[in-house]
């Protein structure tokens, strides 16, 4: 069982996962509507995994004997100057994302919520991976391609070969077989 507080700061971390989704399913339609199918598809498999991430927290609240509680999910920003602008502020994202998953590390240590604390290194290793992610996308840019010509096209050939990783269905128990 975790308290209160822990399943409160939980669900809140779910409705950040799945604005995390929605922002990135905003920004994959962005990068359609240019033109750019490789940064759209990139930004859909981006959606799943975060959709995969308040999953992974919901079934949790579920094993921990608490109720998730689904909160409103806030309005994406809809347009962006340039693809470099899409990287820059999924990068921006990914830092606040980050923060808010050290925020509940440290509640469960100050709670002694070693359950919660344990999951929550997963979170904790798959942010490097995230902000990795988007920063690597912000030097292949800067190097290849710049805000337009050949080299953006290249990129966007790259990116439409991202496959999705993770279960994309989430009836029954995650990782269970779709």
């Amino acid at each position: 069982m975790i308290s209160e507080k822990m399943s409160k700061a939980l669900n809140e971390q779910i409705n950040k996962e799945m604005y995390s989704g929605y922002l990135y399913m905003a920004m994959s339609a962005w990068c359609n509507d240019q033109g750019l199918e490789g940064f759209a598809h990139w930004f859909m498999v981006q959606y799943h995994e975060e959709m995969f991430h308040a999953m992974k927290i919901y079934e949790y609240l579920f094993d921990q004997g608490s109720k998730p509680v689904l909160l409103a999910i806030d309005k994406p920003q809809e347009n962006w100057d340039s693809p470099m602008d899409v990287l820059k502020e999924t990068l921006e994202h990914e830092k606040k994302v980050t923060a808010s998953i050290h925020s509940l590390v440290a509640l469960a240590e100050d709670e002694k919520d070693y359950a919660s604390r344990i999951f929550l290194q997963w979170y904790v290793s798959e942010q490097v991976e995230e902000e990795k992610n988007a920063s690597d996308m912000i030097t292949r840019m800067e190097i290849s391609a710049g805000a337009k010509g050949p080299g953006l096209y290249m990129v966007d050939r790259e990116l439409k070969s991202r496959a999705v990783t993770i279960p994309t269905s989430f009836v029954g128990p995650l990782g269970a077989e779709d």
